[in-house]
């Protein structure tokens, strides 16, 4: 039997991406907690601009990180859950794409949710809070606090399943995010990595759609 080679899965766009996300979700959960409520709000439209390039990279980017390539439906789903050596391909597996896509869901409501907070004492609001009544932020608050739940469970299935798949099935998804090299039976076509330039465009846009939705200030206005 042929021994398993290393293919590159991940470009560099997508594991900055994680690793910035993941770091920013702990920073504004100690910024929340430790009172810091503006460092919060900027950390938060930070994960938007993040979030908005993932989705554009998304469309546009190396194989492995488009959800054209990684998307399956339920009969594919049943599928890899039934028989796991069914799936060979580089990237996500099938339960591993409804993870990715249920975090980049929850963490979209996560952060839409507090553009239209306000705090309790009223000193600090999301950039769209002013749009809506008092008592509309007040309550988009306490959902955006409830809903931290839905992506702090999501967050430790997700971690969970990188234990399950590193004690049980000897694969090294963590250390794969880091070097972007993982692992592969022979045969498994490697990533088709997307262009440098094209992912500069996607963080680029990322941040001018966040600046010009949420400060009012057009993309690449003054």
């Amino acid at each position: 039997m042929s021994e398993p080679v290393k293919v590159a899965v991940w470009d560099v766009p997508i594991r900055l991406f994680h690793w910035l996300l993941v770091g920013l979700i702990g920073f504004s959960f100690y910024a929340v907690k430790s009172g810091h409520v503006v460092w919060h709000i900027y950390s938060g439209l930070a994960i938007l601009s993040l979030l908005i390039f993932r989705l554009l990279w998304g469309l546009v980017g190396s194989s492995t990180a488009r959800f054209a390539t990684f998307v399956a439906g339920p009969e594919r789903v049943l599928g890899y859950l039934r028989d796991k050596s069914s799936w060979a391909a580089a990237g996500h597996s099938p339960l591993g794409a409804l993870s990715v896509l249920a975090l980049l869901g929850a963490l979209l409501v996560q952060v839409g949710l507090g553009l239209f907070a306000v705090d309790e004492d009223g000193l600090n609001e999301g950039p769209l809070a002013h749009f809506i009544s008092v008592d509309k932020a007040d309550l988009m608050r306490g959902i955006h606090g409830a809903w931290f739940f839905v992506v702090a469970a999501l967050i430790v299935l997700h971690v969970g399943a990188i234990v399950y798949y590193r004690l049980f099935q000897k694969q090294k998804l963590t250390k794969a995010m880091i070097t972007g090299r993982k692992a592969l039976e022979p045969g498994v076509a490697p990533m088709r990595p997307g262009k440098w330039w094209v992912a500069v465009i996607c963080l680029i846009a990322g941040i001018a759609v966040t600046r010009w939705i949420i400060a009012g200030v057009p993309p690449f206005g003054g």
